[in-house]
């Protein structure tokens, strides 16, 4: 009798905080959602029909073994229109495939070839392709009559996987004129066609909509106030140069994130704007290269502190999947953390113009398999295993 009331009693006692930490759960999802509501309406746009741009713009592509994505990519880029003044530097970094053929095969003189050396120690290979690039942007091919680069000029970094449409560049640039910026990341819309991709691919744009203040992190120096996508960037030549370009983030598996960090310490602003009816990417093809991609960084998110990350991955959990078992079991409170979460995602996903129904329902497995992802990579940065294309990190 004795012993079932001791337990009775523990009972309540670990049902009231449960209790409490479920409603506070609950309460973070709603305020998470409205954030995200938001942050949606405060997303800078571009112009539908932007000016002309008329200084120079140099296009830098790194490729590594993109046989059957670098063609239709660079197709898209030489058919932007409103651009006077366009270069593109495509940069092989150590192809093994026919990659270098397709581009060679492209007949257009704005196009140049560049083979990338080994990176040096210290460097990975992204960083140091893109810093290749840059530095061919301020030369001319035979035949060009303008002077060499000026601060003014834009660089533009696309990843071989994006398909830009045809006033990207222009409505991009628009964007940095407008409102004078230094950097902008037009987020891409996410294309997935696995029920892994569906699951993980849109939880990018979700998490920065959910935790990021736009108007103050476009001010900001904090690096923690920063979001940006390497898929495609445009960057200010000047601020480029003022932040160190991409020598100044030579070692980060998240270059894109610290590049931004950069120009921001350089006393220049910028972050995230709407491109996701500017460029579309379909970032992995299936559970194995998403597995490996994410893997690969998710140990960075947080600033390059892995314990942060694992940190960051718990408090999603404790926000996200706690009150939908707590939903399961009927708990109310456990309910509307539940649709405040999904109401977030569904809020995210009609904005960047992404599926939304029935994935948003699907959201607290997402962040399972995001948990799944992070603790993969936590494990494959503390053994010294990551690898991507066949480099080690």
């Amino acid at each position: 009798m004795r012993t079932a009331l001791r337990r009775d009693a523990i009972r309540r006692v670990v049902r009231v905080p449960a209790r409490g930490a479920l409603r506070v759960a609950a309460v973070l999802a709603v305020v998470g959602a409205g954030h995200a509501a938001v942050n949606a309406g405060l997303l800078r746009r571009p112009p539908g029909d932007p000016p002309p741009v008329h200084r120079r713009v140099v296009v830098v592509l790194p490729v590594r073994d993109e046989e059957h994505r670098v063609g239709d990519c660079l197709a898209a880029v030489l058919a932007q229109r409103g651009v006077d003044d366009l270069c593109v530097v495509v940069v092989d970094d150590g192809s093994a495939d026919g990659t270098t053929a397709v581009v060679r095969g492209v007949a257009d003189p704005r196009v140049r070839l560049v083979t990338a050396d080994p990176p040096p120690p210290g460097w990975l290979g992204k960083p140091h392709a893109c810093a290749t690039g840059a530095a061919h942007a301020g030369t001319r091919a035979a035949g060009e009559v303008h002077g060499g680069s000026r601060p003014d000029d834009v660089l533009v970094f696309v990843d071989a996987d994006v398909r830009l449409a045809p006033r990207a560049v222009a409505a991009a640039v628009a964007v940095l004129d407008e409102h004078g910026l230094d950097l902008v990341s037009p987020w891409p819309r996410p294309l997935a066609a696995s029920a892994a991709e569906r699951l993980v691919q849109p939880l990018s744009p979700w998490l920065w909509a959910t935790t990021l203040p736009l108007r103050l992190a476009e001010r900001s120096r904090r690096p923690s106030l920063a979001a940006a996508n390497g898929q495609f960037l445009v960057v200010r030549r000047g601020a480029y140069e003022a932040a160190g370009g991409h020598a100044a983030v030579r070692g980060e598996v998240l270059e894109d994130i610290a590049l931004l960090r950069a120009v921001k310490r350089a006393g220049g602003r910028g972050g995230p704007i709407d491109g996701f009816g500017l460029a579309a990417c379909r970032m992995y093809d299936g559970w194995p290269q998403l597995r490996d991609g994410y893997s690969k960084s998710l140990w960075a998110a947080a600033g390059g502190r892995p314990g942060a990350s694992a940190a960051a991955a718990a408090a999603l959990t404790a926000v996200y999947v706690l009150p939908a078992a707590a939903a399961l079991a009927g708990s109310r409170a456990g309910l509307v953390g539940y649709a405040a979460g999904v109401a977030g995602r569904a809020v995210v996903a009609a904005r960047s113009g992404g599926p939304v129904w029935p994935d948003a329902l699907a959201h607290p497995v997402s962040v399972l398999l995001f948990d799944v992802l992070m603790a993969r990579s936590l494990l494959g940065r503390r053994r010294g295993t990551l690898t991507w294309r066949g480099r080690a990190l």
